[in-house]
Order: structure tokens, then sequence, then C-alpha cells
């Protein structure tokens, strides 16, 4: 059987790693070239664990296009901007594209407030699928994938079937969200280190995070704009991220309702299971590409919940995910065997 040949650009960032080992252990695929300017030169299997072969290299992130001959699919584990840049030219390439940066996640005119720069590819922004299947799907022939961000991922899980259910208002909605270190990228700034992150807590992009209006569109209809506030927290782990979310309930939202929404939502779902609130924890979830998602209600609001891994389903195992139906395949390929790393 021949395997879709799949290159990861931006290999080295936490996302970027964990993707090329997901190819590299997936039946269906195989890693044609990996990029990283960190580590040009250097053995992908060396670096990275990964089961390739051992000649294969890593190249730099410019030279990405110049090997694209060499792929079929291209995972693009970049910054937003490099990925406007490389998207629609590896889709042009008639490549299959699955960016993980917030590239092409936005309408044009929210690019210079939330990502600091105008979107050089605005047209490709109509061709953009979302990429949450539970939620919208498998992407349409042609379609470049915008694979939704970590916290939008658990956001939407949790609040989605509940809006679309007409259970809760689509307004004052609050989504108090928590992440691991992981979910900031690989920086090496002070802020980040050991010392500073050890038993701390700490709020970060106050009323300015770009996930606002991702979440936001993501919720909206139409006739019924969902408007909500969205705060972002460092948590003192390496991986997980877990969001509670407070809605207005509307008439019918009773804690048996809303618990029974999110169950009749995910029944045929592999990845995410709804369970008694209580139960959704990051021990887990964290080492699977799983979602667990919960809620409940009284007379002046529901609570739900999600967690999930940021690196797998927040990331990488998403992307993979969204690959494998663009393909045809059974999504859980090269998924179904990843474990949670705690017992």
């Amino acid at each position: 059987m021949s395997k879709l040949r799949v290159a990861v650009v931006g290999a080295s960032g936490y996302a970027g790693a964990v993707a090329t080992r997901l190819v590299a252990t997936h039946d269906r695929l195989a890693l044609a070239f990996a990029t990283s300017d960190r580590l040009v030169g250097e053995g992908v299997a060396a670096q990275l664990g990964a089961r390739v072969d051992p000649a294969v290299r890593f190249v730099a992130n410019a030279a990405a296009l110049e090997h694209g001959d060499a792929c079929d699919a291209v995972l693009l584990a970049t910054a937003a901007d490099v990925s406007v840049r490389l998207a629609p030219a590896f889709a042009e390439r008639g490549k299959q594209v699955v960016d993980l940066s917030g590239g092409f996640r936005l309408a044009a005119a929210d690019y210079p407030r939330w990502y600091g720069f105008e979107h050089a590819a605005p047209a490709w922004l109509e061709r953009a699928h979302y990429g949450l299947p539970e939620l919208f799907g498998a992407p349409p022939p042609g379609a470049l994938v915008a694979n939704p961000g970590c916290y939008p991922t658990a956001a939407l899980l949790a609040l989605a079937p509940l809006v679309r259910a007409g259970l809760v208002e689509p307004t004052g909605l609050v989504v108090d969200a928590k992440s691991g270190v992981t979910g900031a990228g690989r920086k090496g700034g002070e802020e980040y280190s050991f010392v500073e992150i050890d038993g701390d807590l700490r709020p970060y992009k106050l009323l300015a995070h770009q996930h606002t209006p991702e979440i936001a569109r993501a919720l909206s209809a139409p006739e019924r704009p969902a408007r909500l506030t969205f705060t972002a927290h460092l948590l003192p782990i390496a991986r997980g991220l877990l969001s509670t979310c407070y809605a207005r309930p509307r008439p019918g939202a009773t804690p048996e309702r809303v618990r029974a929404c999110l169950a009749d939502a995910y029944a045929r779902t592999p990845f995410v299971r709804a369970v008694a609130p209580e139960q959704v924890m990051l021990k887990r979830v964290v080492g699977t590409n799983l979602a667990l998602v919960g809620a409940t209600a009284d007379a002046d609001v529901v609570v739900a919940v999600a967690a999930i891994d940021n690196l797998l389903k927040g990331a990488a195992g998403q992307a993979v995910q969204n690959l494998n139906r663009m393909n045809g395949w059974d999504e859980t390929t090269g998924l179904n065997g990843l474990q949670r790393v705690t017992p």
C-alpha cells in the first residue's frame, strides 16, 4: 500500500514535533521532510525519537517550498504570518494543507487587531475549512484546513452543542481556560523558565487574546452572533488544557437537558466523550486525542467544562484527524493507540 507523503514545516516546535511523531507512526503516512532552522542538517529520528529513515534530516524553514514536490500533504506548525504565505503556495501546487496556526481562522478584517498584520491571502480565507471535525464535519475537496487553536477546541466542544440547541444565550458567555506551558509554544524567555512558572498560576493577554474572535466566530450564526469574554491562564504543568465556560440559561436548560445535549452531540464521535462535569480532568486526556466534556445548570447559570491535551486534540492530533478525513480514512487511524500519561 502506497503511503501519503507528508511534510511538517516547523517540526521542532512542540506541536510540530508531536505532529512529526504522529506522521512517522501512522500506517498510511510517510514523513517526506521536516523543517527547522534550529536543527538544519540534523537527523529527524535522532532529535525527535521518530520512527523514520535515519537519513531524513531537517531542512531550513525557508526551503520548505523548494522541497514541495517531495510531498503530497503538508502540516504547517508555523507562525500565522508564515502560514499565510506558505499555505496558498502549497495548495496551489495541489498539496493537501492543514494549517496549525491562526492564519486562516478569522475574517480578513480581524487580522490587524488580533494578529498584528494585514492578511495577504484573503481569497483563501473563503476557501478555508475550520477543522473541528465533531462540530464542522469533514473538509470539502480542495479545502485548506484551518486547524483550530487549543483553547477554542476545548471551549467550542463544551459550548457549541448548547448554543446550537438554544439552551443557552449566545451572548454574555464567559470562558475561563487554563493550559500547560507547551500551549505558549517553545520560548526561551525568563517568564517561561522553571523558577518563574513552578507553583504559579497567571492570566495572560487579558481582553486581547487572539482566540477570542475565533471562539465567537465558530459559535455565531447569522441570526445570533455570539459574544464572550475569554481569559487564558498558564498552568505550571507541561501539557493539558481545561476550559470552564459559563452561560446564561434559556428556557428548558435543566441539568438533565444540558447533560443529554452533550451526550447526544457526541454519541457517535470517537474522540469526544460526555461525562459528569466532575469527571472532566486533565489526567484522563493528557497523552491522547480525547476530549472530555460535561455540563450542568441551575436557574441562573449553565456551566460547561472540557479537558484536552493541548498538543494532541488541541493541535497535532486534530491535524492528523483532519488529514484522515480529507483522505476518506477512519479518523482514528494513527491516533487510537495513544495512551494517557497517568494511571
